[in-house]
């Protein structure tokens, strides 16, 4: 005698899976661009040294983009 199926289908698991079928979207292969700056930022705790701090500040307002464009630059980003 021949063993059962592990997974009995039904008619209804049958028909559930043809419907699955033809109703789901296939999942396109789309990459990320390459070099894509990132859509949104993050917050993060950086210790940085106090001489560091000072060399970006002493420009004024818009610190913080500047040392995110240095350490994008670092990073060949």
């Amino acid at each position: 005698m021949a063993a059962p199926p592990r997974r009995p289908t039904g008619s209804i698991e049958q028909a559930e899976r043809a419907f699955k079928a033809l109703t789901t979207k296939p999942v396109e292969n789309v990459s990320p661009k390459a070099n894509a700056i990132p859509s949104g930022k993050e917050t993060v705790s950086l210790r940085l040294d106090r001489d560091v701090l000072d060399h970006f500040q002493d420009d004024g307002p818009g610190w913080q983009e500047r040392i995110n464009d240095a350490l994008r630059k670092a990073a060949g980003l």
